[in-house]
């Protein structure tokens, strides 16, 4: 399958599509064609005149990141990038990722996640509640997985 974003006039994904690796998309050599894919999608979605760019699932996705409903595509880098989540956060061009004005403070011992905080432009950190008991079984935290649940050993 061959995945494809649709984008709006300025550069925004508004659909992203998978189509099948069939004979309309493949070139003469047996490869997967971005153009001829392009071609597929206007044929089945609307017309010469919509925006496509070919998207990229996987491990290492070409353009930097996967296309994503309401994320961009800046084609002078020829990258996608995802939905600013916070105004002050500015994008990264080594990753085009979007990155706080400060860096996230280390992980704790404790059982709290960092927090954005848009209005104070900080990191807040934010307890993470036990889960409810559970007969015979103590609530342990892990520092990489979160709460983990044990049995009591008698």
């Amino acid at each position: 399958m061959a995945s494809f974003a649709q984008l709006d006039d300025n550069n925004v994904v508004i659909n992203v599509i998978k189509i099948p690796n069939d004979d309309d998309i493949l070139d003469e050599n047996g490869n997967e064609s971005e153009a001829l894919g392009i071609a597929k999608c206007k044929s089945l979605f609307g017309g010469n005149d919509s925006n496509w760019k070919q998207t990229f699932f996987g491990e290492n996705p070409r353009r930097f990141n996967v296309a994503i409903i309401k994320g961009s595509y800046d084609p002078q880098n020829d990258v996608f990038i995802p939905p600013q989540i916070w105004p002050s956060w500015v994008i990264d061009t080594s990753t085009y990722n979007w990155t706080a004005p400060i860096p996230r403070p280390a992980d704790t011992d404790l059982p709290e996640e960092w927090v954005w905080e848009e209005s104070s432009m900080s990191w807040v950190a934010e307890s993470i509640p036990e889960p409810e008991p559970v007969e015979n079984y103590t609530w342990y935290w892990d520092t990489t997985n979160g709460w983990d649940l044990r049995e009591i050993e008698e």
